[in-house]
């Protein structure tokens, strides 16, 4: 795709990142047999192409509207157009450019502003987000029924193992997933506790950046990225812990990238790349163990998986938790759509909530035909969205593995 960008932006490092991408496009349009949004709407400029076309033209000088902002909005950055993409088109990195220009120039509606604020401050801060998880339950009735679906019902966390193992591996904890899953992290340690390996929490390591990112608050994220990086990077140094293990897929998705987002931090731009390089999902950990756990325990259960975009197409990661579950005597099934969102997208649910509703009902019916009685996922957002609109028990891969090993 040939390209002719503005003044404003030729010429900056973003600029050279958004025309490097906008020239390895060659409209085939292959992405839009795999979008969401595009399956949903039928409308081109609800695919990745369409919006690279919108782009282009915001980055070239064209005039920019709310109806620009509506398009790239309703983009669930799923990245399944990257996956399917045969010239490797990094269309993430560009609608994050494409994004920040259009937010600059368009002034969204005053409630628009509030509630985008009221998310991206409220959800990233652990006990603010906590605090309003608590409040809203014990308002619950007076809630509208759509408030009441967001709340996840109340679980205990369970208890963190006291051991210590020579082998030592640190855990993000994150924003969100203390009040809405406790019990993930938990059952995680446990698991790792169980093979020889200990997990520790950094206190002052926090949101991992991605909330603040995909709202377009990109200095706020970068200083999230940075105080996760001096939380983890002396224990990282010194040879303490080996590895940083995620157990939110969208949070390893973005700490992945943290060499690529602060490349151009002198000050940070080494560690963060050392950082990244040390981030492991949780499945690439027990990978190292599938053997033993087989060996360990045995748990006869069908379950329906559901794997998130930041796991198959963020972070390119596909077979590893299927694997590590039959390995355990787990009959796992995927639906006839495992490579397409559940709806769910960070904030995408809160932000676009029909859009989200529509691919959740569509996800929730295609594993409802799998015949499975639980549902896995590993992310807690994919999850909790799933769970607002079934009976059927949804819950992280490694509470089943826990289960089953303690």
């Amino acid at each position: 795709m040939q390209t002719n960008l503005a003044d404003f932006i030729r010429n900056t490092r973003e600029g050279e990142e958004a025309d490097a991408i906008l020239r390895a496009c060659v409209h085939c349009g292959f992405c839009t047999a795999t979008c969401p949004t595009y399956q949903l709407l039928g409308d081109e400029l609800d695919g990745p192409r369409g919006r690279i076309y919108l782009i282009k033209q915001v980055l070239e000088g064209a005039p920019v509207t709310a109806k620009t902002q509506q398009h790239l909005d309703r983009c669930l950055t799923c990245r399944n157009c990257e996956t399917t993409c045969p010239s490797g088109v990094k269309y993430s990195r560009l609608v994050d450019i494409g994004r920040k220009v259009v937010e600059q120039r368009v002034q969204r509606p005053f409630m628009e502003r509030m509630q985008r604020l009221l998310v991206r401050e409220g959800v990233s801060r652990k006990a603010v987000f906590g605090a309003a998880l608590a409040a809203g339950r014990l308002v619950k009735p007076l809630l509208s029924p759509a408030m009441q679906d967001k709340l996840p019902v109340r679980q205990p966390a369970g208890v963190w193992p006291a051991r210590s193992h020579a082998r030592k591996m640190l855990v993000l904890d994150g924003c969100a997933q203390p009040a809405m899953a406790p019990n993930i992290n938990a059952a995680t340690a446990r698991v790792l506790d169980a093979l020889g390996v200990q997990l520790l929490v950094a206190p002052r390591a926090g949101c991992c950046g991605a909330l603040r990112h995909h709202l377009n608050e990109h200095e706020a994220a970068l200083d999230d990225m940075r105080r996760n990086v001096d939380a983890w990077w002396p224990m990282l140094q010194d040879g303490t812990v080996e590895a940083i293990v995620m157990t939110a897929s969208g949070c390893g998705a973005t700490v992945k990238d943290y060499g690529h987002l602060l490349a151009h931090d002198a000050a940070y731009a080494a560690r963060a790349q050392q950082v990244a390089a040390a981030t492991r999902d949780l499945s690439e950990v027990l990978a190292e163990f599938e053997a033993e756990l087989a060996l360990r325990t045995r748990l006869n259960e069908r379950v329906a998986y559901h794997p998130p975009c930041t796991l198959q197409h963020g972070q390119q990661i596909r077979g590893k938790v299927e694997a590590i579950l039959r390995a355990v005597g787990v009959d796992v099934v995927l639906c006839a759509d495992s490579h397409l969102c559940c709806g769910s997208a960070g904030s995408y649910s809160l932000l676009q909530p029909e859009l989200s509703r529509q691919l959740r009902d569509r996800k929730l019916a295609s594993l409802a035909d799998t015949g499975a009685s639980t549902i896995v996922s590993a992310n807690v957002g994919c999850s909790a969205h799933l769970q607002t609109g079934t009976q059927t028990p949804v819950m992280h891969w490694i509470e089943l593995l826990d289960r089953a090993l303690n």
